[in-house]
């Protein structure tokens, strides 16, 4: 019986292979969609999973109260992890970990830029990266020690068991002995680093770190077993209050977060997680289950309206005794061998595509033909797949009355007419949204990248201040601003794209003692506001011509607001306890992503300061040879450190990483969408033409003309489209609303992008059904008419 079957099923698509290719074709590209949105979601998933002790590690959160709003970070105290471990019992181990650098090392006469981090000698005791050389416990033991990745090991030492022991220059300024080689850090890991240096090396460099007052540096801590973590919570709540005494209008809470968790779930909104990649991770799902169940709609119109196709078969099989389940289970195995077909199409769809959708998203992703778990999906996707494709028009089919089927009075009942009709709604509305929301992203994209940050990103180069170029900075720029193609030249201590610090150490006259509003702080060089291109509102940029400038500070309108001085030129600022007064007002600029509101920023004077970065503006269309003079200069006065840059524009663009991804992935998986609904609706065409042939014929024999028989043909399916588009547009709208919130700078949703997702998706269908609908007009009504 089965054999006979898959007989009938194997014949049957052959007999109508138009309407079977289209099917497989569909199905397979909706499998496509699936699979690899499965593969991306999974490798999000398993993110951080890899370490031994997750169950333990949580990141320490750091939530500020004041003026009745509430602000969340992960920056903590550069000395808060060392403390912890030393006052809480619970904590068995805790390290403080800075931001990634990017720093030069030599050896035996080999110069090499790396990036790492700095962290506590715990954080391999902590996370499970996997020694291959060393111990956990000496690795980060001393100020002077460091771990390097196996790549690293392996570019200086030639292997990481010649490494250990070895001794390695650290920026010109220090020799380190390496302890500990660790395998290369792989793509599952949401830190990225080819060494880290001990904690000591960062407290150093960075004096500011050590005060309870100032944020900048995560926290991470790894509890004893059988630590209840909610009652951890609650007794580290108050904890910075015993170096930070709590004001009337202003406290600190420390809260945990699990590790595992942080890689997606990492955004704030007044004071709470409310998302973060994990977002993406649920939209991107919900488009896989849209996209699959778009093509699994075609294959219910396409069957269903084929149905009187085979009406005399399931007639003829009830006649002789056939009862209604056995021919349900056959049409229901029909389905799952086309679905198996487009099964292996999609295999083959994904292999061929992996990597350019690896390219896109930036990741790694193998298909892990090993893993029985990723079969085990498979073959519940295609039976989910099948079963919804083919349970509709078994019960269709199987339905039939058979004296009527052999009759030839078969008609499509008005229930399965409408239902057939709903299907093409529910499928063009997913398809709209679709459209909608890839125009939404794109917007938004183009926005966060096109914004005025008020400076100028464009022809702006940040060039580290390394070795001995700190200290010939003047001589740099003196010389700098003699060569071809620079236009300006300055300092900054952080790179102006994402300063991330908090300090309360500001103070000013008429403030509240108890109020400790975190500020962000950065130290200028001259010719800042001009390298910048922002602009001052109020008084001047710092100048050599006035000696006290040393001791003056500029701010942002942000700031400016909360001293409420209605002539801050010249007026008390009081930074880390240094006394000055303010000398300019530059309009707010955004120094972070647009994620973020503008806070309130103090820039200081620090033309000596002995680490940052220049600034160098350079000519329009001359950037090349601007970096070919810079490169002489500071191989010139900095032989020991080899020439390296960042373009702000690039850096810029970094930040919005994951959205250009979501934007271009959005627009491919909408394409799909678009294309699988389009051969349906092609399908429809060819078998609503073949159904009225006759009606045709006799409609041109009697005068009809084109345009009004290209009407009658395709109205109907306008109509849908169209009825598609009022669903899906309030959908569409709420769900892209609340992408958006994540956003403090954002796009409108204008009333014509509903209106543009409309007609394109009108356009689509007209130009899917004219070609057969054309194909139907132009032939013979004779023929027609003699057509059976």
């Amino acid at each position: 019986m089965i054999r006979s079957y898959l007989k009938i099923a194997w014949r049957s698509i052959f007999m109508n292979k138009t309407f079977s290719s289209i099917n497989i074709l569909g199905l397979a590209l909706g499998m496509t969609c699936s699979l690899l949105i499965m593969l991306w979601v999974n490798d999000e998933l398993q993110i951080d999973s890899f370490h031994e002790n997750q169950s333990q590690l949580y990141t320490i959160i750091e939530k500020q109260y004041h003026d009745g709003i509430v602000q969340a970070q992960y920056s903590t105290p550069g000395i808060m992890a060392d403390e912890m471990k030393v006052v809480l019992p619970e904590v068995q181990y805790a390290t403080n970990l800075s931001w990634r650098s990017l720093n030069t090392f030599e050896y035996d006469g080999k110069v090499l830029k790396e990036e790492g981090t700095n962290a506590g000698e715990d954080f391999f005791k902590i996370f499970s990266y996997p020694l291959l050389q060393g111990k956990a416990e000496t690795a980060l033991k001393d100020p002077l020690d460091i771990a390097i990745s196996e790549k690293m090991a392996s570019d200086f030492f030639g292997s990481a068991e010649e490494a250990i022991g070895k001794s390695i220059r650290y920026q010109n300024k220090k020799d380190l002995k390496v302890m500990a080689v660790f395998k290369n850090v792989t793509a599952s890991s949401s830190l990225k680093f080819d060494y880290v240096l001990n904690w000591q090396t960062f407290l150093e460099e960075n004096d500011w770190a050590k005060h309870w007052g100032n944020n900048g540096p995560n926290a991470y801590v790894m509890l004893k077993k059988g630590t209840n973590p909610i009652d951890f919570e609650s007794k580290i709540k108050h904890f910075i209050d015993r170096y930070n005494k709590p004001e009337e209008n202003f406290r600190t809470d420390l809260h945990i977060q699990k590790y595992g968790d942080r890689y997606l779930h990492s955004n704030f909104k007044d004071g709470e997680l409310t998302g973060g990649r994990i977002q993406y991770v649920k939209l991107f799902s919900v488009i896989a289950v849209f996209v699959l169940l778009i093509a699994c709609i075609n294959f219910m119109n396409l069957t269903t309206a084929r149905s009187i196709k085979r009406g005399k078969e399931i007639g003829v099989r009830k006649v002789v005794g056939a009862a209604r389940g056995p021919l349900i289970r056959q049409f229901i195995g029909e389905a799952m061998m086309i679905v198996s077909i487009s099964f292996v199409l999609a295999l083959i769809f994904v292999f061929l595509s992996l990597p350019l959708f690896n390219e896109i998203t930036g990741k790694q992703i193998e298909v892990p033909i090993s893993n029985i778990y990723f079969w085990s999906s498979l073959v519940l996707l295609t039976v989910i797949t099948g079963f919804i494709s083919g349970s509709y028009p078994a019960l269709y089919l199987s339905s039939f009355n058979p004296v009527r089927v052999l009759k030839g009075s078969m008609r499509y009942s008005l229930s399965a007419l409408w239902l057939r009709k709903g299907l093409v709604i529910f499928q063009f509305v997913l398809s709209i949204m679709l459209i909608i929301g890839t125009i939404v992203i794109s917007r938004q994209v183009n926005f966060v990248q096109s914004v005025s940050l008020g400076y100028d990103r464009e022809n702006l180069i940040y060039l580290p201040m390394e070795g001995d170029l700190s200290s010939k900075y003047k001589l740099f720029k003196e010389k700098a601003l003699t060569l071809q193609g620079i236009q300006s030249v300055t300092k900054m201590t952080q790179n102006p794209t994402s300063i991330q610090n908090g300090t309360s150490g500001v103070q000013w006259d008429g403030k509240d003692p108890s109020n400790r509003i975190q500020f962000t702080q950065a130290g200028i060089g001259y010719d800042f506001i001009k390298t910048m291109n922002a602009e001052i509102v109020a008084g001047r940029d710092f100048s050599e011509t006035f000696a006290s400038d040393s001791a003056g500070y500029i701010v942002n309108e942000t700031a400016l607001k909360l001293f409420n001085y209605e002539n801050p030129i010249g007026m008390p600022l009081t930074f880390w306890e240094k006394k000055g007064t303010i000398v300019g007002v530059v309009k707010d600029f955004h120094f972070v992503s647009l994620h973020e509101p503008i806070g309130p920023i103090v820039l200081r004077m620090e033309e000596k300061a002995g680490y940052g970065g220049a600034l160098i503006k350079t000519e329009p269309g001359k950037t090349k040879e601007a970096l070919a003079s810079l490169e002489r200069l500071t191989k010139e006065l900095n032989p020991q450190f080899p020439f390296s840059y960042l373009f702000m524009d690039e850096e810029y663009a970094k930040l919005y990483r994951s959205e250009q991804i979501v934007s271009d992935l959005s627009n491919g998986f909408a394409f799909l969408a678009i294309f699988i609904s389009c051969l349906g609706l092609l399908g429809l065409a060819m078998f609503t033409a073949e159904q009225r042939t006759k009606e045709i014929g006799i409609r041109k024999v009697l005068g009809a003309s084109m345009v009004s028989l290209f009407n009658l043909l395709s109205r109907e399916l306008l109509v849908l489209v169209t009825l598609s588009m009022i669903i899906a547009s309030p959908i569409a709208w709420y769900a892209m609303n609340s992408w958006l919130s994540e956003f403090a700078y954002r796009i409108d949703i204008a009333w014509w992008i509903f209106v543009i997702a409309g007609l394109l998706a009108i356009i689509i269908a007209l130009v899917t059904i004219s070609f057969q609908t054309v194909r139907a007009l132009v032939a013979n009504p004779v023929q027609s008419l003699r057509s059976e």
